[in-house]
């Protein structure tokens, strides 16, 4: 499975942005699909998983602001990113999991090369 962000950019606080990801290889729609963030200075963190199933969990730190869909006909998922903050900044990864839904960053095989969000005050 290969995988493919896009979407980034820079916005003003408050704003949205949509990431997308899209997937390659004939069983991608059978992943939980993941989005990490890495901050500067910081570690990569949980952002939120969709599985195959549509079950979802999200970090607390986006829980209501965030919202993580997928297609599964088009093995693209996206995430809504609304009410951002500069604390969002971040680079975001997109991640699949063969063993679905999970935040443990260890359980996705496959990591796609990551889009850059600037959030500025």
């Amino acid at each position: 499975v290969q995988l493919q962000a896009s979407g980034g950019g820079l916005v003003q606080a408050g704003g949205s942005l949509r990431l997308s990801c899209a997937a390659s290889g004939r069983t991608a729609n059978t992943y939980a699909m993941g989005w990490f963030r890495q901050a500067p200075g910081k570690e990569r963190e949980f952002v939120a998983t969709i599985g195959w199933n549509g079950a979802i969990l999200y970090a607390v730190s986006v829980q209501g602001r965030f919202t993580v869909s997928r297609e599964n006909t088009k093995n693209t998922a996206s995430l809504q990113m609304n009410s951002l903050k500069p604390e969002d900044t971040a680079i975001y990864y997109c991640a699949a999991s063969i063993r679905g839904i999970t935040t443990v960053q260890t359980s996705y095989n496959y990591w796609g090369q990551g889009t850059q969000v600037t959030v500025s005050s």
